[in-house]
């Protein structure tokens, strides 16, 4: 445990050092960096961007097959999985707050570094709370690697939950693939001016019902 919270401590001076400093560069420069280091990954990455217009008329759904992802307020999103069809699936309801298991990784889109992530790792987990009102959703991480850097979920990690459906079984949890510019990111991300790319599975907690 006391390994695991020393990690958590130093997560941000590690996505720190991953960014390469510039004391001369305007914020507008690096802003232009973040949007070619952007662009160059999607080109590397074979992606195909849709618009929002296509992705409703596909039902809220991105060709994995075809690698899409759609662009919705300048965060990149493909839905991986979806549980939509399963009878222990439900959107979140309005008025709502839930306890939401997140697993992640996380990459440094600038630098090609990954910074840190749970994904594939049973014994530990990502806690937020997220709450639904009156279309807005908002979120703060109880405890996990994201924790370090501040309590409020960053935008960015937002971006999926009007679209995805919800489910107890791991198996079948929804996912995602998210590419989030620094605005819509950490409070690293935004003072260092870099994008992520974050592959992301939700699933609620025991509280969950139908």
């Amino acid at each position: 445990m006391k390994k695991r919270n020393a990690i958590l401590a130093l997560l941000p001076l590690f996505a720190m050092l991953f960014v390469a400093c510039d004391d001369e560069k305007t914020y507008s420069d690096m802003k232009e960096d973040e949007r070619k280091a952007v662009k160059n990954f999607i080109r590397e990455q074979g992606i195909n961007v849709i618009s929002f217009k296509e992705f409703v008329e596909q039902d809220s759904v991105t060709n994995v097959d075809n690698n899409e992802f759609v662009l919705i307020d300048d965060v990149y999103m493909q839905i991986v999985r979806n549980p939509k069809n399963l009878e222990s699936a439900r959107q979140m309801r309005d008025g709502e707050t839930l306890e939401i298991l997140a697993r992640f990784i996380e990459v440094n889109i600038s630098s090609g570094d990954t910074i840190f992530g749970n994904l594939y790792d049973s014994d530990n987990v990502d806690e937020m709370r997220i709450s639904f009102d009156s279309g807005s959703y908002t979120g703060t991480f109880v405890s996990g690697y994201m924790s370090a850097y501040g309590k409020a979920v960053p935008t960015g990690w937002l971006t999926p939950f009007p679209y995805i459906w919800l489910t107890r079984p791991q198996s079948q949890v929804a996912k995602v693939k998210l590419i989030v510019p620094h605005t819509k990111g950490t409070s690293t991300a935004a003072s260092y001016v870099y994008p992520c790319f974050y592959e992301v599975t939700f699933q609620p907690g025991k509280s969950f019902h139908l």
